[in-house]
């Protein structure tokens, strides 16, 4: 059996409310999944389904109530680990006053990746995300489309073997759209793993090899996408939200 590049074992996470700080919430429920080498895994769910939190508790953001979470096989309390993991934000706040290739450096040098691999490696990720000609300009003037652009970039600085990507189309032209469907089939066939999060249902469709949906914090589902794109019924095709409408009323 192979070792998962993230697992969660019955893992809780519970709150205090910040306007009633006797009343407790409870974001996570006792989940429970493993995301394989190789894969690339969607996480889905509705606002405050517990999504972001799974997250954190994966990223070494926040600590879990209870349960247990590894990654690489190797327990989050292990940092080294984070070494081999990529993250994207849906919607990042870099330093406006910052150009790209300085902010590629700086979050380069502070990943430990040698300046001599960084003087080549900036320039051939601007490059491929269409930033060239933006280099050497404040973050402050980009679209929030670059800004995305320029958060993948950052996101791939360390070729890592976990690429977790918090929904990554925000902003995105049908050309960025492309080229992240590109490098997601990249990581896939390099045998590297993609974890995302993300309401684009027909690109998780087109792309995912399996989703897990939270609702209100539980598992409601884990498995392949084609499995939901088959009424069980009637076999007929239907679309992925239809296929989801089940567990949640809607997406938002």
């Amino acid at each position: 059996m192979t070792t998962p590049v993230a697992e969660f074992v019955d893992v809780a996470k519970i709150y205090r409310s910040p306007l009633r700080r006797r009343r407790t919430v409870e974001a996570l429920k006792g989940v429970s999944f493993r995301v394989e080498p190789g894969e690339v895994f969607a996480l889905l769910g509705p606002n405050r389904a517990g999504k972001t939190t799974l997250l954190k508790i994966l990223l070494g953001l926040s600590r879990p109530s209870g349960g247990d979470t590894r990654r690489f096989g190797r327990s989050i309390s292990s940092r080294e680990t984070l070494s081999s993991v990529g993250y994207m934000h849906g919607n990042q706040a870099f330093p406006g006053y910052l150009t790209a290739t300085c902010l590629l450096e700086f979050y380069g040098g502070f990943s430990g990746i040698p300046q001599r691999s960084l003087r080549a490696k900036v320039p051939a990720l601007l490059e491929r995300m269409g930033l060239a000609d933006r280099a050497r300009e404040p973050i402050a003037r980009f679209s929030k489309g670059m800004v995305q652009r320029l958060a993948l970039a950052q996101s791939l600085l360390n070729d890592p073997e976990l690429l977790v990507l918090d929904e990554p189309m925000e902003g995105l032209d049908l050309n960025a759209r492309l080229l992240l469907h590109e490098i997601i089939e990249e990581q896939r066939s390099e045998g590297k793993t993609v974890l995302l999060v993300s309401h684009a249902l027909e690109e998780v469709a087109r792309i995912c090899d399996r989703v897990a949906v939270l609702v209100e914090g539980r598992l409601a589902y884990l498995g392949g996408v084609d499995p939901l794109l088959h009424d069980p019924a009637t076999g007929e095709e239907r679309s992925l939200q239809d296929a989801l409408s089940p567990f949640y009323h809607t997406l938002t």
